[in-house]
């Protein structure tokens, strides 16, 4: 079993990079990739440089936002020199930028909540706990609280997950926050991929909510070709979007990726190697990829 997907304190996860390998080395993991958002510094962390903790293969990885028709996406990125992207990734997630989006992005979602007629204690938005953390989260945190404010989200009530995806981060949503003006374009994610020495995975095409998400990787791919897909995901394990994407990656020649996408707290329902319980992805379909060292 393997999962290629995950979080840490580097990002918006709760774990530290120790204790993501201990959960690993218990779970019997065999290949794993901790795939902070827009860094590679989990892999100088004391844990991973000089890991006497867990004993499978571990693939240097990366999830990086990006931008493509003025839609937030993810790109999975794999056998990277952790380097260069750290470099790269200073252009745009430097720890001054990260504190000014945060700012931003505050009063933004404040703004919105305040049109929509959502009620909410100021005083009690928690503070994020890093610079990388979503400020959204938080504020969404207070909002559900209100027992008020449920009717006027409607859908958006069931989960922080959908309220980002098809509320934040859709552009044809009232609650659209317009991220996209702080991530980098999609062409250009995949090219430092790509100078890297690695391999660039459109994450959890299911996760996004689009109305097509077929087409929607049609599209991407006539700008600028991907290396493969991840068909494995939480996202994906029900109604054969699974088998959907394994199919479209075959017909297509693209590789095949999975994982759980674990945070901790933040996602309590995912576990690593196994999501919600059914994920339990097998290392055949990566081996004809992976590199590991």
């Amino acid at each position: 079993m393997i999962d290629l997907h995950m979080h840490t304190v580097y990002s918006d996860g709760d774990k530290t990079v120790a204790e993501i390998l201990k959960m690993c080395e218990e779970r019997k993991l065999e290949y794993i990739s901790i795939t902070d958002h827009d860094t590679c510094k989990q892999y100088d962390d004391e844990a991973l440089k000089n890991n006497k903790i867990f004993s499978g293969k571990i693939i240097k990885g990366s999830e990086l936002h990006a931008v493509f028709q003025n839609r937030n996406i993810e790109i999975l990125a794999y056998n990277i020199d952790t380097n260069i992207i750290n470099n790269w990734c200073q252009k745009y997630y430097s720890s001054e930028k990260l504190k000014k989006q945060q700012t931003i992005c505050y009063q933004r979602l404040l703004d919105i909540c305040n049109n929509h007629g959502l009620i909410y204690n100021e005083s009690k938005i928690r503070k994020p706990k890093t610079e990388s953390e979503y400020i959204e989260r938080a504020i969404y945190e207070e909002v559900i609280a209100h027992s008020e404010n449920h009717k006027i989200l409607g859908e958006f009530a069931n989960s922080f997950g959908l309220f980002f995806r098809k509320g934040l981060a859709n552009p044809e949503s009232s609650y659209f926050m317009n991220h996209v003006e702080f991530r980098p374009k999609y062409k250009e994610v995949i090219e430092i991929i790509h100078k890297a020495g690695g391999k660039a995975f459109l994450a959890h095409p299911f996760e996004y909510k689009f109305e097509n998400t077929i087409k929607f990787i049609d599209d991407l791919r006539k700008e600028i070709e991907l290396d493969g897909i991840e068909c494995f995901h939480p996202s994906s394990v029900n109604d054969d979007k699974k088998d959907i994407l394994v199919e479209y990656a075959r017909k297509n020649n693209l590789y095949i990726s999975g994982g759980s996408d674990y945070h901790g707290e933040p996602k309590p329902d995912i576990q690593i190697g196994i999501g919600r319980g059914n994920l339990n992805i097998s290392k055949e379909i990566v081996q004809e990829w992976l590199i590991v060292k």
